[in-house]
């Protein structure tokens, strides 16, 4: 791949509007609170154990806010200049594209084909690309499924290329009419109603195969799927498509990949299977270049992939952008993120602002890596047993169809035993969030990543809808963040013992430290109604000159955060969402993310990796009105509850006292208000709106005589 130095640069990088009074409040609000604190040391003697207990919440609170404050104070943006990659480089490099499923139930193969559509479809060229499905799941449905996508391929990406399309997922292109802006409109009506008919019928084919219908000419193809269970099977490749190089070939080569799997054998996850990925591809098509994404995250940018190159090739050293991230970007979100989980302004500000520091985490989904760099560790890569390091298998690319029993051999659950992977090659064991650990060993060894905002965006998802889904996501981050930070590769770790920066440890930190914040978090919510049942106080009085201190860092920290999602373009409504979510949150997913910590660190228990659901829409949720909350059988609901059962208790009891605080019966007040969707329930057991259920719920019953009394 020849370089051509002459031309100007792939890249650069954009200035940020000036930042100076979004410094200044955050400095104001670490200020107040570093007084709060010193207000509660001077009255500590005075005020008790309930001051106590609030000066450790508060103190923890002002260390999360100055670890925000770190994460975003350097933003920076690039800006990436595709048209320029052919100026530069006379051939363009290969590209490996990873899809990983791993449960056909809660990740229907219909949701996997549009994603692989997308990706065979992008702009680049089609020899360049190799796209591997690995199906965890075994499941022999999204085998057939990929078959026949494949078939419809050979018509949708001609289509896509012919009418340069911009979204290339079936699914979402088909769900609008078409727009007619040429001269050949009729051609293109024409065409259209033939590809969605196509589409249609390969919808329906998958949707029979889901019903245990799977055509009898194909029975040899499953011979393989013959006794085969999720967790005990031998690895299955097939190459459904190889792209021979021939002119006029437009499909890139489309593997199916299901690891060996055997009960006694640990299969670590999704990071076993992108290690097994990784050998596979390397075996097969060994691109310097590789691409991964969720089986639900589709390509909603054609040139995506060009434009990473711009960042992967557009610095002098590879140590620059050692990864490319792509913010996680959601089709068909619920308006106003009534869930919180849509994480808008989360990426915007501290997404960008660690493309200051060392660059973004490594998020799991829509990232490009160098495999030279996954293969490396912190050690000397030219050290003399990187053969047995990196494993047995010899790296020589053939036509790609003869290199099936080199790959199955890589993809065995024997091959990693007595080697480094998953240690220091490759994606790192031990955390239900390989890819924050997978993250976190590239950048201690002192390399940077860079953050790729497009528009359009450059990936689509879906996020998960209802209240069990999204609690359980965020359980599953904060236990494998916490595991991450209690592990022997942790931030902490690697900022004493490699080469993590101060500021890139801090920026782990903020997330990392989610578990633990649960008991601050819930610590905190209590002290109100504590105090109003117990008479005591945690807030000055008003007449108190250090009241205006918790009053202004209230307001201030409330102005500040809704200002900021104001800023991404959001409403009023998505701000108190995401701050009720928040309350919400770290104290009953995280705080149970934490307990499963404990079980495992105490060997009471094993953490299994739970697998949100994927559909394109809650079938539950759509029989009324899918923002609504919903309930199950999880204990995760349980704190929740209860924080609202002794709070209504406590302002019945505060408001029937005429010593009650101000600061109390507001604290308390605020508390209820960010937990209320816990005190209606509908007769189907979904969690209403305060509207809906303010006449008939039993906690506003209990209130109402309360305040009648007083």
């Amino acid at each position: 791949m020849a370089r051509n130095t002459l031309h100007p640069p792939l890249q650069e990088r954009v200035p940020q509007n000036n930042n100076t009074l979004h410094r200044l409040v955050e400095c104001v609000i670490l200020f107040l609170l570093f007084c709060l604190l010193l207000c509660r040391l001077v009255l500590l003697p005075h005020g008790g154990t309930v001051w106590l207990v609030a000066s450790l919440c508060e103190s923890w609170f002002t260390f999360v806010w100055f670890l925000f404050m770190n994460a975003k104070w350097t933003p920076a943006v690039y800006k990436t200049y595709p048209d320029r990659l052919t100026k530069r480089f006379d051939d363009l490099p290969a590209v490996d594209m990873f899809v990983t499923t791993a449960d056909p139930k809660l990740e229907p193969p219909i949701v996997t084909v549009n994603t692989v559509l997308s990706m065979l479809a992008v702009d680049y060229p089609a020899e360049k690309l190799a796209c591997y499905v690995s199906d965890d799941g075994c499941s022999p449905i999204t085998f057939y499924s990929l078959v026949e996508a494949s078939k419809f391929a050979k018509l949708w990406v001609p289509f896509c290329k012919k009418y340069n399309v911009e979204v290339r997922a079936p699914f979402v292109y088909f769900s609008s009419e078409p727009r007619y802006s040429s001269a050949s409109a009729s051609d293109f009506a024409i065409d259209w109603a033939k590809m969605k008919n196509e589409y249609e019928e390969l919808s329906s084919r998958i949707e029979n195969a889901e019903k245990s219908y799977i055509p009898h000419h194909m029975n040899d193809e499953f011979a393989e799927f013959l006794n085969t269970g999720r967790k005990n099977h031998p690895t299955i490749i097939k190459v459904i498509w190889e792209n021979k190089g021939d002119l006029g070939e437009s499909i890139p080569h489309l593997i199916y990949v299901s690891r060996e799997k055997r009960p006694k054998h640990p299969h670590h996850f999704k990071a076993g299977a992108m290690n097994v990925l990784t050998r596979v591809s390397g075996v097969m098509t060994n691109a310097p270049f590789m691409l991964n994404v969720d089986c639900d995250m589709f390509v909603n940018n054609p040139k995506v992939i060009l434009h990473g190159m711009c960042l992967l090739l557009g610095f002098e050293k590879d140590v620059h952008s050692a990864f490319v991230q792509t913010p996680q970007q959601f089709y068909g979100a619920l308006k106003d993120d009534p869930f919180g989980n849509q994480l808008v302004v989360l990426q915007k500000k501290v997404g960008v602002g660690m493309t200051g520091i060392q660059g973004p985490f490594y998020g799991g989904t829509g990232c490009f890596h160098r495999r030279k760099i996954i293969y490396s560790s912190s050690q000397d890569a030219g050290e003399k047993n990187k053969h047995t390091r990196n494993g047995t298998s010899k790296v020589v690319v053939f036509d790609i169809s003869s290199r099936i029993d080199a790959a199955k051999n890589v993809a065995s659950c024997t091959y990693e035993l007595n080697t480094s992977w998953g240690e220091e090659i490759g994606w790192v064991y031990g955390s239900m969030t390989e890819d924050i650990q997978t993250g976190l060993r590239i950048h201690s060894m002192g390399l940077k990543s860079k953050y790729m905002v497009l528009d359009p965006p450059a990936f689509l998802g879906s996020a998960p809808v209802g209240g069990p889904s999204s609690l359980t996501q965020y359980k599953r981050w904060a236990t494998g963040l916490l595991e991450v930070l209690l592990g022997r590769q942790g931030p902490l770790v690697a900022l004493f013992k490699k080469r993590l920066t101060v500021r890139q440890c801090l920026a782990y930190l903020l997330i990392n430290v989610w578990a633990l914040r649960s008991l601050f978090e819930l610590c905190y919510a209590l002290i109100p109604a504590y105090c109003l049942l117990a008479n005591a106080s945690f807030v000055p009085k008003v007449s108190d000159r250090f009241f205006f201190l918790p009053s202004s860092i209230f307001i201030l920290y409330n102005a500040y955060t809704l200002a900021e999602y104001l800023e991404c373009g959001l409403s009023f409504r998505a701000w108190w969402n995401n701050q009720r979510m928040l309350r919400i949150t770290s104290t009953t997913a995280w705080l149970f993310g934490l307990l499963s910590v404990i079980l495992k660190t105490l060997g009471l228990s094993e953490n299994v990796f739970e697998v949100t659901r994927k559909d394109r829409q809650d079938d539950a949720a759509a029989e009324t009105d899918p923002s609504r909350f919903t309930f199950d059988e999880s204990p995760m609901f349980v704190p929740g509850a209860a924080l609202v059962l002794i709070h209504l208790s406590a302002l019945a009891v505060g408001l029937g006292r005429r010593t009650a605080g101000l600061g109390e019966l507001l604290g308390s007040l605020w508390v209820v208000l960010s937990f209320w969707p816990f005190g209606g329930f509908s007769r189907k057991g979904e969690l209403r709106d305060p509207v809906d259920c303010v006449v008939e719920s039993y906690y506003t019953r209990l209130l109402v005589p309360a305040l009648c009394f007083t």
